[in-house]
């Protein structure tokens, strides 16, 4: 049994076309392989099954590698507790009232760290809509104080 280019080609597409019905993105992979094998036996047509097989096999494999090595790695990546220093005296704005010791929510103009909101602690009361800013980093906690700017 030998399938020709265009037989792999529709097995690509229907592979590529099923991750849209699969939200796990697995499908994609094994369909662009299938691309893949409908390319080589377009320039290559008498290679026999097995070997149309193992060079699915070998692209799908070789396909889903390359996601998780050089495309997926910064996906899940937390930004929590790295970098703190670029974060200290940046300013905000506070979303809600803060007692000492209490949490709160703090919005910056830009995302830090990864994030436009944080949660926050401070030493002091703090009223809703004021400046303030990060004098440190706590855990996954921004530690806020005052800025004295006017707004």
């Amino acid at each position: 049994m030998t399938l020709l280019w265009y037989h792999w080609a529709v097995f690509g597409v229907l592979l590529v076309l099923g991750e849209l019905a699969v939200p796990a993105f697995v499908l994609l992979w094994f369909g662009l392989g299938a691309l893949g094998v409908a390319g080589i036996m377009a320039l290559a047509p008498e290679a026999s099954f097995v070997v149309q097989l193992l060079l699915w096999v070998a692209l799908s494999v070789a396909l889903v590698v390359l996601w998780f090595k050089v495309f997926e790695p910064q996906r899940n990546k937390s930004f929590s507790g790295q970098a703190s220093a670029g974060v200290l005296g940046e300013t905000g704005l506070l979303v809600s009232d803060i007692e000492p010791f209490g949490k709160a929510k703090v919005r910056f103009q830009t995302p830090l760290l990864g994030a436009d909101v944080w949660e926050c602690v401070a030493d002091e009361k703090i009223g809703a809509g004021s400046r303030v800013k990060v004098i440190s980093v706590e855990g996954s906690l921004l530690k806020i104080a005052p800025s004295g700017d006017k707004s």
